[in-house]
């Protein structure tokens, strides 16, 4: 009898429904184990068979950890406030919160179908106004704060007012902007309020300023470095360039350290946390000012090599630095312009990945502090004004970039390090130092300490760190996103009461964006208190950053995490999501959550415990090819007619069967631009297509509904398949094929539970298959907890085929057989169980202990080899000592063939291996 799945599933899904089986409660008298998937935004296209991956294994991963005695929560949400939304909402000609709704609802119905353990009275959505209260509160807590860093901590900003109060900014330990003037008590108390709150904003860690941001004019908005690849928007692939605008931003440098640090402690892998610290990219050394010639103004430059400051030679700025304008002169503003508005077309990151040797002179010098040397001044896109200070003291003979601008402008190279002894090669510190005055003779490693010290001698400078990241972009001009609680009287940035949140975002069918100031802008009446209201909105990753915490608590209406829960939650122990996050999401949530650690309304100062990536499920694209000058025209991929005058194109992979055979009846019906086409076959009559993995999407036409599949072969055989396919962590082709092998396994498994039932052995008869159990509890606590689950799943398909061979297998074997495979395939477990008259929910009957005695071998074989060449074996007890082997060993059948007429030397007995006699 076959497995009768959705006979199961009803069943089981009706009664687990009635019990509410995965609501979860605080516990004391339970460890708390928090296991979260990173909660999707709700497209329109719903999930394909890919986006389920990570949501199956963290689900097998909670219910192993329930199994085992923890209360667990898993919940799920959704982060629907955003760009994604929004241009799915402008796309259909619907409102946001139209689609969102439909959206989620078609979310869920699928998610349902896999039979996830999520509790989902614990569900979240962002764009709810009972969430996005609280992230407003978030956000009026940091613009209310402060960074002290002699404390390292956030601090009320009413603090900092009573100290300048007292005593101005002088000394003050505290993150502030660059520009930030100092001022004495006096100077302050004779400051009106908009000039005060002009100063408060350069402390504030979320803040208001003018900024170079990355513009996307296609999205009318501004967007973050991470949204941003190769010069175009992640989302849509629209060019962005980079525009002078007032933002708010969050000031997620202050925390770089802290964030820096952590690092090593956290349990993620390696690949991630380099990725943080290559984004934080902390830097150690010095910072120094070079005088401009013929100005007052200087160019100050972060250094991580003072040791090479006798071979600079010139100077490279960002085409973005704030001294350019000035710098450039007539003659060559020209160029200078041109060259800036080039740059601002690309991306930091495109410009960092651009190996090209381009700049523009700006007709200014530089003059060396300490040589007095005339240097020129250029500025080139291979400088980041995100990084250091937007300005490189140029060492041609120490840096290869470096050095091709200086090959690529003929500008000079001054060794500055001799390496003919050590052999190195430029920029690896090996070597002495030459032509530096009084370095000279000094290896590079104690030049830069040196160096250092000559720097603050000589007052032109200091020893300083320096960060790649910088602060956090927070503002959208859209309109599908969290109002900021924020109003503008006569200027000043002031917040909402904490009463009057959640600031709801307004009702208006009005919402595409125009002309880079957000659709709020055009609201009738957007006032608080009669004064205008913010018109920008927060990015998507505002509630995102902070999501996890409200899961924790999420109908509070007094507050967003009850203390007493958020000490008895703690962190996620348990996160599961893809690697794009991890310079974004990732980062900002460790921000957010070290600041509400400050504050003291969390309980760890890390969110994530463990985090898994877990790879992704490709698709097989079926690609045709078609005539480039007549469009009507369509030829088989194997066809002799195919050449470069032909385009490549994509079809619907589902017209193509398992060979390449298309079928031109249903591709004819699909487009319009295949009907009444010619379709040219190949020799055979064949029209073939031609098969390549890439990335599952909608566009690439190659996407397969796991609703298919689950009503097809049931949602347990979706979700072992999708173990089955290989290493959760890897990228990997799905393939229908393979599902049939796990479909006839679990048929074979149901025929054997059905044969079990009733039947009790006693412990001879029963040994066999216990042995088979044991081995596969074995294999499962081994694997499963290092989401190894491709191989659990291989171990139940080899335990079935060992459990066949056997005549008869006590229903308690089956019985504890399914409290193991409940995790993989919980439906099925669950009406397995029933079947073997099981009380319960399996899921609540704890896990399977494992029992070595039961797998020690009664006997054991041992190789017999005659100076040290095997020639056969013998077969012993495995409890005996080394002189009974012995003597088995010369008494048996081969011994007794290759010992006559030769003296026994020795006999070596190598326990559980071998026994070798020494012969002569």
């Amino acid at each position: 009898m076959q497995y009768p799945f959705n006979e199961a599933q009803n069943a089981v899904r009706a009664s687990w429904e009635k019990v509410g089986i995965y609501r979860c409660i605080e516990d004391a008298s339970k460890p708390k184990y928090y296991v979260l998937d990173m909660f999707p935004y709700p497209s329109g296209s719903g999930l394909h068979v890919g986006h389920p991956l990570g949501y199956i294994a963290s689900d097998i991963y909670a219910r192993y950890k329930r199994q085992k005695g923890f209360n667990v929560l898993h919940p799920m949400g959704f982060d629907s406030f955003g760009l994604p939304a929004e241009q799915y909402a402008i796309q259909t000609g619907k409102h946001p919160r139209d689609t969102t709704k439909e959206n989620k609802a078609r979310f869920k119905e699928q998610l349902a179908n896999l039979d996830l353990s999520y509790d989902w009275s614990r569900e979240v959505t962002t764009s709810s106004p009972s969430y996005y209260r609280w992230t407003q509160s978030i956000f009026l807590k940091l613009f209310n704060h402060y960074y002290c860093t002699s404390l390292n901590r956030a601090l009320p900003i009413a603090g900092l007012v009573k100290i300048f109060e007292h005593y101005g900014n002088a000394g003050i330990a505290a993150a502030c902007d660059e520009d930030t003037p100092h001022f004495t008590a006096e100077k302050w108390q004779s400051m009106n309020e908009k000039q005060q709150a002009d100063i408060l904003m350069k402390y504030r860690l979320a803040y208001r300023k003018e900024s170079m941001v990355n513009w996307c004019e296609a999205l009318g908005t501004v967007l973050a470095n991470d949204e941003v690849v190769q010069g175009v928007s992640e989302r849509g692939g629209h060019p962005v360039v980079k525009k002078p605008m007032v933002q708010w931003t969050l000031r997620i440098t202050a925390y770089a350290e802290r964030l820096y640090s952590a690092i090593d402690a956290l349990d993620w892998t390696d690949a991630l946390k380099a990725m943080q610290r290559n984004w934080i990219g902390k830097s150690i050394g010095a910072n120094l000012t070079f005088p401009i010639e013929g100005s007052d103004d200087g160019i100050e430059v972060f250094t991580t090599r003072p040791d090479t400051i006798y071979g600079v030679t010139f100077m490279v700025l960002a085409p973005e630095h704030p001294l350019v304008t000035q710098l450039t002169t007539s003659e060559n503003s020209k160029e200078v312009e041109v060259y800036i508005d080039t740059v601002n077309r690309k991306s930091s990151i495109e410009r960092q990945q651009d190996k090209s040797v381009d700049g523009r002179f700006t007709g200014s010098f530089a003059i060396h502090p300490l040589t007095g040397d005339k240097i020129p001044i250029y500025i080139s896109a291979y400088v980041l004004i995100e990084y250091g200070k937007g300005a490189v003291m140029a060492v041609p003979a120490e840096d290869d970039r470096d050095h091709a601008f200086a090959k690529h402008f003929n500008l000079p190279i001054q060794e500055v390090i001799n390496r003919k002894d050590s052999g190195g090669e430029r920029g690896d510190k090996q070597g002495k130092m030459v032509n530096s005055a009084s370095l000279d003779g000094l290896a590079p490693m104690e030049a830069i300490q040196r160096g250092i010290e000559i720097i603050q001698g000589e007052g032109i400078g200091d020893a300083a760190s320096t960060w790649k990241l910088r602060d956090a972009n927070f503002s959208r001009q859209r309109y599908w996103g969290e109002p900021f609680p924020i109003y503008y009287r006569e200027g000043i940035a002031c917040p909402v009461d904490e009463v009057d949140l959640p600031l709801q975002l307004p009702d208006t069918d009005d919402f595409t964006p125009k002309g880079g100031e957000g659709p709020l802008s055009r609201v009738e009446d957007w006032t608080y208190k009669g004064f205008p209201l913010e018109t920008d909105t927060m990015p998507g990753y505002a509630g995102s950053s902070w999501y996890f915490l409200r899961f924790m608590d999420p109908t509070n209406t007094n507050s967003f995490l009850d203390k007493d829960k958020a000490d008895y939650w703690q962190d996620v122990d348990f996160y599961v999501g893809g690697t794009e996050h991890a310079v974004g999401h990732l980062l900002y949530a460790r921000f957010w959550h070290k600041f509400l650690f400050d504050l003291g309304l969390v309980s760890t100062e890390e969110p994530f415990k463990r985090l898994f990536n877990q790879g992704m499920i490709q698709g097989q694209t079926c690609f045709i090819y078609r005539h480039a000058e007549e469009a009507k025209t369509y030829y088989s991929a194997d066809h002799p007619s195919v050449s470069d005058r032909c385009q490549r194109i994509r079809i619907l992979s589902s017209l193509a069967n398992d060979k390449g055979e298309v079928d031109i009846d249903e591709l004819s019906l699909w487009r319009p631009e295949f009907e009444d086409a010619v379709f040219h076959s190949n020799d055979k009559g064949l029209f073939l297509g031609e098969f390549e993995t890439e990335k599952m999407s909608k566009s690439k036409h190659n996407v397969v509904n796991p609703d298919e599949i689950v009503h097809r072969y049931g949602s347990d055989c979706f979700r072992l398949y999708s173990m089955f396919l290989g290493p959760i962590e890897e990228h990997k082709p799905w393939n229908n094929q393979g599902i049939d092998g796990v479909y006839r396994f679990m048929n074979k498994l149901w025929r054997l539970i059905e044969a079990s039932k009733g039947i009790v052995l006693d412990a001879s008869e029963a040994k066999a298959s216990l042995q088979i159990l044991h081995t596969l509890i074995e294999k499962v606590d081994r694997d499963l907890p290092k989401l190894s689950l491709n191989t659990c799943v291989s171990a139940f398909m080899i335990a079935v085929n060992d459990w066949q061979k056997l005549d008869k297998i006590p229903q308690e074997t089956m019985k504890q057989a399914l409290k193991l495979l409940a995790p993989f395939a919980p439906v099925y477990a669950q009406y397995g169980w029933e079947l073997l008259n099981g009380k319960g929910y399996v899921l609540d009957q704890g896990w399977p202990e494992f029992d070595a005695a039961l797998l020690q071998k009664d006997s054991i074989k041992l190789a017999l080899s005659f100076n040290g060449k095997r020639r056969g074996e013998i077969e012993i007890d495995a409890k005996a000592d080394n002189q009974t082997i012995e003597s088995v060993a010369l008494s048996s059948e081969v011994a007794k063939k290759w010992t006559e007429g030769k003296v026994i030397v020795k006999v070596i007995v190598v326990p559980g291996r071998m026994v070798n006699i020494v012969l002569r």
